[in-house]
């Protein structure tokens, strides 16, 4: 092992002590009974902790092609995350998404559960809340005396959220983690405590953000170039020209949606438009599967047979790697997501799905895109041959290093890839990802449009407003116009582009930077290219940024 490994490995025992919720989420053991510090002071040291990591490796010399990746890789994104935590906004940013608030919550969902001592770590968190949402408070305050904070839009929705996440009628989250758990006599008193305790700081936290936090927030949902310049570098790991890539957008959306008009004529008939195929396939009982528990063992099913068709023949999937859980999340938000294996997989990794309140009948065609997405070759696949590979790969590289870009960008790549190798030859199947895909689109003009508040092209395809500028009310209707999502989980998509400025556009933003790879290992190597060697020695690199990714590409 390398010096710069060694340093890796030290900065990961060190970062856990500083973000035990954060140990838990990745899978490091031995955390699970502390709460993150998430007062100014602990961000302050989670500053310097990256300050002295950064120092110290960059008078480290790299002594392999290994370390040389992995010194690259850290520099890169250690360097943003400290750029992030001095700007102010990592500490501050509250969306409907991503804040200290939701670090808090998801970590529950991820503790060990089975076990008197995995019981009363979580009823030791449960307790732990109010102490640490009191510390977020003082953060978010500070900041917001600094001028660095949320909109009032963001805050009011999160606001929302801990509503419904303590409501005994909606979600009851903490309450329902209580009662699902097993436990008897003082644990089971302390646990039934530590929920009540949770649910009324989440309760007294959400009325902190609407009536104290709130009227201090920004008017504007819009980054402006500044902070939009960092987040977008940050989640894409790449410098990109804005304009360029905004503009790349309405063409690619463009050329997305005359392929859905070509696949919804062979599914409703010559001239069909796009929402009469829908209405054709949301009608064909064969395609919809009432009740969330059924849908989600069809996700299992579908997953697990992607794993074994695909294992051995496009790629070679170890056998801890072989298992993926699909989940229902306990609360009625967030969507879609995929969260990783534990360090020694005794932790699977899972497909989570928030079933929006009130849905019970689920379209089969929308989503065998997303389990390719989320599991393999998406996620499941790139994050466990990471986590899989300590031969090669230090432990920051396998459970720490994450950019958006590259991970995102490889699982919406993952899509085409699937339709490459003809598992989308059902038109209705293929209409989903298409559609998946035109979201993804849209929301690269959306986002960088609303938050640059752009002109809107005056010769664009859609004829959509031209010469006026982006503002929330029109990213809205351009996103009605363009998707076909149910509108309450597409609200909530759109909630989440306005208060996480540069995520969503890394999705296929990412994915175009990693066809563009792929194009340029096939005209280095020529006759040798091969697709499954390339995809092998990409995600042997582990993630990292997409600008570090094509220097590795290069050097292979």
């Amino acid at each position: 092992m390398g010096r710069i490994d060694e340093l890796a490995n030290r900065y990961v025992d060190e970062w856990a002590e500083l973000n035990p919720t954060g140990a838990t989420a990745v899978g490091i053991s031995g955390h699970d009974d502390r709460t993150d510090d998430l007062s100014p002071e602990g961000f302050a040291a989670q500053a310097e902790l990256l300050r002295r990591t950064i120092n110290d490796l960059d008078v480290i010399e790299p002594g392999h092609e290994s370390e040389q990746v992995a010194k690259e890789a850290m520099l890169e994104r250690l360097g943003l995350e400290l750029a992030r935590l001095d700007a102010g906004y990592a500490a501050t940013e509250v969306n409907v998404i991503s804040s200290g608030l939701h670090s808090l919550r998801m970590a529950l969902d991820l503790m060990p559960t089975e076990g008197e001592e995995a019981v009363a770590n979580i009823a030791t968190r449960l307790h732990a809340l109010p102490t640490a949402l009191e510390q977020y408070r003082r953060t978010l305050l500070e900041g917001a005396g600094n001028g660095v904070v949320s909109a009032r839009a963001q805050l009011l929705a999160v606001a929302e959220q801990c509503d419904a996440w303590t409501d005994p009628r909606r979600d009851d989250f903490f309450g329902g983690l209580a009662r699902r758990l097993q436990a008897s006599g003082a644990l089971e008193t302390e646990l039934r405590r530590g929920a009540e305790v949770a649910t009324a700081a989440t309760a007294s936290f959400g009325a902190f953000l609407r009536d104290e936090l709130a009227p201090r927030g920004r008017d504007k949902e819009a980054a402006g170039p500044e902070r939009y310049a960092l987040a977008s570098q940050y989640f894409l790991g790449a410098k990109i020209d804005q304009l360029e890539t905004y503009l790349w957008g309405f063409e690619e959306l463009d050329r997305l949606e005359r392929e859905m008009r070509a696949v919804s004529a062979v599914i409703a008939g010559a001239g069909a438009t796009v929402d009469e195929a829908v209405a054709v396939l949301d009608a064909d009982p064969a395609r919809s599967i009432p009740g969330k528990e059924a849908f989600r063992d069809w996700m299992q099913a579908l997953s697990d047979r992607a794993i074994t068709d695909l294992n051995g023949t496009h790629f070679d999937i170890e056998p801890p790697a072989q298992k993926l859980e699909c989940c229902l999340t306990p609360t009625s938000d967030g969507g879609i997501y995929y969260t990783g294996p534990s360090e020694d997989f005794s932790r699977p990794g899972r497909m989570w799905w928030a079933v929006p309140e009130g849905q019970e009948v689920f379209s089969t065609w929308r989503e065998v895109t997303t389990v390719y997405h989320e599991g393999v070759p998406g996620h499941h696949l790139q994050v466990s041959q990471a986590l899989i590979r300590a031969d090669i790969l230090n432990r920051w590289q396998r459970l720490l290093c994450w950019c958006s870009g590259h991970g995102e960008g490889w699982a919406l790549y993952a899509e085409r890839l699937m339709d490459e190798l003809g598992y989308l030859t059902d038109p209705g199947d293929r209409l989903g990802m298409l559609d998946a895909q035109a979201l993804r689109a849209a929301r690269v003009i959306v986002d960088i449009g609303m938050h640059l508040e752009l002109e809107i092209p005056a010769g664009n395809p859609f004829g959509f407003h031209p010469g006026q500028r982006w503002t929330p009310e029109l990213g809205w209707e351009f996103l009605r116009a363009h998707t076909r999502m149910p509108e309450e989980v597409l609200r909530f998509e759109w909630k989440r582009y306005l208060g996480w400025p540069g995520q969503a556009p890394s999705y296929k933003v990412g994915e175009r930077i990693w066809m563009q790879a792929r194009d340029e290992a096939k005209i280095r190597k020529g006759s040798d290219f091969d697709l499954k060697s390339f995809h092998r020695d990409a995600l042997n690199l582990g993630s990292l940024g997409l600008d570090p990714l094509r220097k590795a590409l290069a050097r292979i």
